[in-house]
C-alpha cells in the first residue's frame, strides 16, 4: 500500500465521490438494509475502517448503530462526519491507516471494511497488518465484514475498463468510468478514474485520478483472513436484494 498515493487519490476524490451513485442517499439506505441482517440483532458498536465519505457508516448510524468511522483520507473522513450531521446522525471519524487503527482493543462488536477498500493493500504484509489491526479492535466473538469486487471473474477476463456510471443530482450530471491497466503478474492493476462533470450546456470538466489495486481472489482473501485468526468464514455472493459485491464475514474467536 502506497500511503501517499492512495491518500492523495481519495483526498482528491472526496468532494466528488457522491457522484459515483445515481442517488447517494438512496444507496446509503439500500446498503444499510442489506448489510444489517449480516450483523445480527443490535444495536452494535461498529467501526467502519474505510468509511470514505460515509456511504456505509451513515446508513448504519441512521439505522441505530453506534458507528465510528476511520479512513486513510482525512478529507473523506471529515466529509463523512459533516454529511452524517446534515442527516441527523452522529458519526465521529478519524484519519487512520487500517494497518494501524488507533482504537482501544476489543472496542467494537463489528468492523466493516467495504467498497473494495482492502484491494488498496498491495502486498501480503500490508493485508496481514490490516487484518491484525481489525482483529485487535474487535471484541471476542465480534464480526468482521469485508466487501470486494468479484475478482475471481475479473482476473479471468482482465477487462480494460469498468462500466460507466451516470448520476443526476442537484449539482449537475456526472459520468464516472475507469480504465484498468493490468500488471504482468495478472493480479495488480493501475486505475485511471475519470469523472466528466457537466457545467451546463456543452461545458464539461474532466477530472482524472489514479491509483493501484490488488485483485485478491476469494481463495487468497480467505487464506489471509484464516491466517489472521478469524473463524466461521462465510462468503455471501451478490444476488437480487443482496449486496452489490461479494461479502466475506468472519469472527474473532470467542476466546482469543
Amino acid at each position: 500500500m502506497t500511503d501517499s498515493s492512495t491518500r492523495d487519490f481519495y483526498d482528491s476524490l472526496a468532494p466528488d465521490y457522491h457522484r459515483v451513485f445515481a442517488d447517494w442517499d438512496a444507496n446509503m439506505a439500500y446498503q444499510a438494509a442489506v448489510l444489517e441482517p449480516l450483523l445480527g440483532p443490535g444495536p452494535h458498536r461498529v467501526l467502519d475502517c474505510s468509511c470514505g465519505i460515509g456511504t456505509q457508516a451513515i446508513g448504519l448510524a441512521l439505522a441505530g448503530h453506534r458507528v465510528v468511522g476511520s479512513d486513510l483520507s482525512p478529507v473523506a473522513a471529515a466529509r463523512a462526519t459533516t454529511e452524517a450531521s446534515a442527516r441527523g446522525a452522529v458519526l465521529p471519524t478519524a484519519a487512520a491507516d487500517m494497518r494501524q487503527l488507533p482504537f482501544a482493543a476489543s472496542a467494537f462488536d463489528v468492523v466493516v471494511c467495504a467498497d473494495n477498500s482492502v484491494a488498496h493493500l498491495l502486498t501480503a504484509p500490508d493485508v496481514e497488518a490490516a487484518l491484525a489491526s481489525m482483529r485487535r479492535a474487535l471484541r471476542e466473538g465480534g464480526l468482521l465484514l469485508l466487501t470486494v469486487r468479484d475478482y475471481d471473474e475479473i482476473r479471468r477476463t482482465r477487462p480494460g475498463a469498468a462500466p460507466p456510471q451516470v448520476s443526476d443530482g442537484s449539482d449537475g450530471r456526472a459520468i464516472t468510468f475507469q480504465l484498468w491497466h493490468w500488471h504482468a503478474d495478472g493480479e495488480h492493476y493501475d486505475q485511471e478514474y475519470f469523472q466528466l462533470v457537466s457545467g451546463g450546456g456543452d461545458d464539461w470538466s474532466v477530472r482524472v485520478r489514479r491509483t493501484t489495486s490488488w485483485a485478491l481472489s476469494r481463495a487468497q482473501l480467505t487464506e489471509f483472513v484464516t491466517a489472521a485468526g478469524f473463524v466461521d468464514l462465510r462468503w455471501h455472493e451478490p444476488a437480487p436484494g443482496g449486496f452489490y459485491q461479494p461479502v466475506l464475514t468472519a469472527r474473532r474467536p470467542a476466546s482469543g
